[in-house]
């Protein structure tokens, strides 16, 4: 491939089969797997929230295979130490009286790091996944360690449960691409769901792409073109969110807090991804639109008073996107 650009036919065909496969396990979803395939495509991180049972290990899991990627789960608990996730040094012993360490990865160094229940992690060890995230290496005794390219952390979290939780900082919450709220399916859906989950036989996604062909995508999406119509409204959703004497008296009267600028550099990635997976050689001001809650929604804070009146962050976010 001399040119990015080359790769797109091969590149969106890809992304709509692995949406595919993926679709044949998770039922009734299809806005939540999109919206992962979209974060994945963009290089970036997911944190996925919903009820127990709604399937999002199960999407975690069968997505990885789609993909062609190897995977790791750590299931999260207050006693979890950041060496459990990146690994520890042991001290080894030749025989012959010479002593060494030696670094035993941990978990972390995969493609697709599952961090299920991630909230119940103690805050030193969700530091330890920030600098994983961010800057795809870990720090152990003294020495920096690559992590496989492409690493991707997919982390749940149980919007129901609260008690012996550590919420996530801001900091942290920020790394995310998205946060996709993964709801009940509709009636038809589930039934489908107990049709097929409880029978002799259950289908299995089968692998869509490799690894390399990812890395090929997500070099393309940063390579696709995209209009200065669309610039401008996801700069003027983004810095509409913050509250200033230009803000809408919404905005004003109820955030908070507001995102910074690495919630545009997502929105940017994230349009042209979802253009991709749709075959579209350039995104929309639609696609920013229809992305704005979950790039935006865990950027963002409300006050008191939102609460009290039960205005969410969709609704200021939706009321944003209006305006496009």
């Amino acid at each position: 491939m001399s040119k990015p650009e080359e790769y797109f036919d091969e590149a969106a065909s890809k992304l709509i089969k692995a949406k595919s496969e993926i679709e044949k396990v998770i039922i009734g979803q299809s806005r939540v797997v999109e919206n992962t395939l979209v974060s994945i495509a963009s290089g970036g991180h997911v944190l996925l929230i919903g009820v127990p049972g709604v399937a999002k290990t199960l999407l975690v899991e069968t997505a990885s295979t789609a993909l062609g990627l190897a995977s790791n789960r750590v299931q999260c608990t207050p006693d979890l130490m950041p060496a459990d996730i990146v690994g520890s040094e042991v001290l080894d012993d030749d025989g012959k009286g010479k002593r060494s360490f030696r670094f035993i990865k941990g978990p972390v160094f995969t493609q697709m790091l599952m961090a299920d229940e991630i909230n119940r992690a103690s805050p030193r060890t969700q530091s330890a996944l920030l600098q994983s995230m961010q800057e795809h290496s870990v720090s152990a005794g003294g020495e920096n360690h690559a992590l496989p390219e492409p690493f991707h952390v997919l982390a749940t979290q149980n919007p129901i449960e609260q008690e012996g939780t550590y919420p996530l900082p801001e900091a942290q919450l920020d790394r995310f691409l998205m946060q996709i709220d993964v709801e009940y399916p509709d009636e038809a859906a589930e039934r489908e769901i107990i049709l097929a989950t409880t029978g002799t036989s259950q289908a299995k996604a089968a692998p869509a792409m490799s690894d390399k062909d990812l890395m090929k995508i997500q070099k393309l999406v940063r390579a696709m073109p995209i209009g200065k119509q669309v610039v401008e409204s996801i700069l003027k959703l983004v810095r509409n969110a913050r509250p200033n004497a230009e803000a809408s008296d919404l905005v004003n009267e109820f955030v908070s807090w507001a995102p910074g600028p690495r919630a545009s550099q997502a929105l940017m990635l994230a349009v042209r991804a979802r253009a991709l997976l749709d075959s579209r050689s350039a995104p929309s001001i639609d696609d920013a639109s229809a992305l704005a809650v979950p790039v935006l929604q865990h950027r963002m804070a409300l006050n008191y008073k939102a609460q009290s009146e039960g205005i969410t962050k969709a609704d200021v976010i939706g009321a944003l996107s209006e305006s496009l």
